[in-house]
């Protein structure tokens, strides 16, 4: 049995390559939030962005999201949650997973550790190393959903001049 065809325009419409991936510092309502400051490259679909203009090097989704995040030393996401699962593969440098509520749980990444963080449990990440860092988040489903917020984080965004449609898009 032969495979599918499939050319070579048609698999340029599949390739990201990280030189040309245009990297957002606002996608997502934490962002200005002091210590919350990332690079956040949309891979493989839109994932859970609150930034609508945002479009992914790949558009086409198929069943997951790709996220790279970049980070430099003690800077990372708020607590969080999704409606999927979501799977944080540290690409360089030392990053800290947290988990919980109260963030009482936790596990160290280095590069090439992998977490999966089950849907609904609230999660955060922060660069432990001492230098920019890299990781990859693959968030489940073709539509990854959105992003739960507790509303102290809210709160905090709020105050630094960002907020949340009723749809869940990013507001300035």
């Amino acid at each position: 049995m032969k495979s599918k065809v499939f050319t070579p325009k048609q698999m340029d419409e599949r390739l990201a390559r990280f030189e040309e991936l245009k990297p957002t510092q606002k996608a997502f309502v934490d962002s200005l939030i002091p210590g919350m400051e990332r690079d956040v490259f949309t891979v493989i679909g839109s994932g859970v962005t609150e930034d609508i203009n945002l479009s992914p090097a790949i558009k086409a989704v198929e069943g997951f999201n790709v996220t790279y995040i970049g980070a430099n030393a003690e800077k990372g996401a708020s607590l969080h949650s999704h409606d999927t699962v979501e799977v944080f593969f540290a690409m360089s440098g030392n990053w800290e997973i947290l988990w919980g509520d109260d963030e009482e749980h936790r596990i160290e990444l280095n590069a090439f550790d992998l977490v999966s963080v089950p849907a609904g449990v609230m999660r955060s990440f922060r660069n432990i190393g001492k230098e920019y860092a890299l990781m990859m988040t693959i968030v489940g489903g073709t539509d990854a959903g959105r992003v739960i917020w507790p509303s102290e984080v809210l709160d905090q965004a709020r105050k630094t001049g960002l907020d949340l449609d009723d749809e869940g898009n990013l507001l300035e």
